[in-house]
């Protein structure tokens, strides 16, 4: 099971950052940035089966591919953002990683317009005139 695999790598890591963290505290951050960065890259085949599903599925209901494109950039951008704002905050840069947050949620707005757009359109198309 992959789960076990991901929480022994992270058990295994959280162990050596507190064991090494007292002494080389650089290098235990860089061990914790390292042990995210693996996992992430571990789920990557997961997350583009995930894609796969979905584009299969949009394609069969007739979705156009801009709509699936854009929730997927919002969803990737929402990862991201975390991510990023994670690691700054294990470096002890609580605003740094909000200003990150702050970022990825006006990026996500953005490209939520047309997709909003959309919407209101299609409620006004379905209202009596």
């Amino acid at each position: 099971m992959e789960i076990i695999q991901i929480v022994g790598l992270g058990l295994i890591a959280a162990i050596l950052v507190l064991v090494v963290k007292e002494q080389k505290p650089m290098f235990a951050f860089l061990i914790a940035t390292f042990t995210g960065i693996v996992i992430f890259l571990f789920l990557i085949g997961k997350i583009e089966a995930v894609i796969n599903v979905l584009e299969d599925l949009a394609d069969r209901s007739g979705i156009e591919p801009v709509y699936l494109k854009t929730i997927l950039k919002i969803i990737g951008i929402a990862y991201i953002a975390e991510f990023g704002a994670q690691i700054v905050r294990d470096a002890g840069q609580d605003g740094i990683a909000s200003k990150i947050e702050l970022a990825g949620k006006v990026l996500i707005m953005v490209l939520a317009i047309p997709i909003i757009s959309v919407i209101i359109e299609t409620v006004m198309k379905l209202l009596p005139a």
